[in-house]
């Protein structure tokens, strides 16, 4: 009987210190970018779908911008096709477009059914709707890569009307050109530049990574929290490279661009979102304002 009371006492102490971050951000626009591992695991991907709606039960107007890399390159294959990167970006001839169109649309309507089932309305758009994400043709280091989008503006005004009627908006990265031409955007670019569109209070990378390190191979030189000066400073002395670098870069742009701040979780631990935003240590890196 003991051991039950101190098992609820812990429970209610849990509860007791997540009380001022929900009243803080009561109302508030959190933008969650969903992709990795945490996508391609089922166990981690009900985790995320249950944070993120517990998350809008208490108050926050969450918005997912998701990814689907890893389920393109194997329907990709499938088509008899090999997929190509260029610096990290998927060269995207027409036919490969139409498949990522198709890929990311299934995705997103698969996340509607997980949330609909814990009782919160959804819906999956694209940034096509309601002209939400137009894009220009995004170049790598000067070389046509095909249709990839490089976001040149976002129309709100759908995520907006989403949001005021009580929907989990959520959006796959894909836009339209000047001329009506489907293109497919990075994910983590597309989430950045929605996320300096709504004013968001939050912007949440999952992650495959535990968020930042000035030595990714001393694990003792972890960032917790981090102004976007110093962040800028870590990317033009080098000290961030690789696949973090264009992330980081999008961080910070955002964080410039009006999001009050920045995190970069690890999504393949279970509820990282909640540990992080519901407790006083947190457990990822926070990009903040100077």
């Amino acid at each position: 009987m003991e051991l039950e009371m101190d098992e609820l006492l812990k429970k209610a102490e849990v509860l007791i210190e997540a009380l001022p971050y929900i009243q803080q951000f009561n109302r508030k626009i959190i933008v969650v970018k969903y992709g990795g591992s945490a996508m391609n695991n089922e166990q981690l991907q009900k985790n995320v779908i249950k944070d993120v709606t517990l998350l809008k039960l208490v108050g926050f107007k969450p918005i997912i911008v998701h990814g689907g890399g890893k389920a393109i390159s194997k329907w990709v294959e499938k088509s008899g096709k090999e997929p190509k990167f260029i610096n990290g970006l998927r060269v995207t001839d027409e036919e490969t477009m139409e498949i990522a169109e198709m890929v990311l649309g299934r995705v997103g309507k698969d996340l509607v059914r997980m949330v609909e089932e814990l009782g919160v309305r959804a819906v999956s758009i694209s940034g096509k709707d309601g002209g939400l994400l137009k894009c220009d043709k995004k170049l790598s280091d000067g070389q046509d890569i095909g249709f990839v989008g490089d976001v040149k503006s976002v129309d709100p005004k759908i995520i907006y009307d989403l949001l005021d009627t009580d929907f989990l908006p959520i959006v796959a990265p894909i836009g339209l050109d000047d001329d009506y031409n489907t293109y497919n955007i990075n994910a983590d670019d597309a989430a950045c530049a929605i996320a300096s569109a709504v004013g968001a209070n939050k912007l949440v990378f999952l992650t495959d990574t535990e968020g930042l390190y000035r030595d990714f191979n001393d694990k003792s030189s972890f960032i917790s929290r981090i102004t976007v000066s110093e962040a800028d400073r870590l990317i033009s002395d080098g000290t961030i490279g690789g696949g973090m670098l264009p992330k980081l870069n999008g961080c910070t742009s955002a964080v410039k661009n009006g999001v009050n701040n920045v995190h970069i979780l690890d999504g393949r631990i279970p509820h990282s979102m909640l540990l992080e935003i519901f407790t006083s240590r947190g457990i990822g890196t926070m990009i903040i304002p100077d």
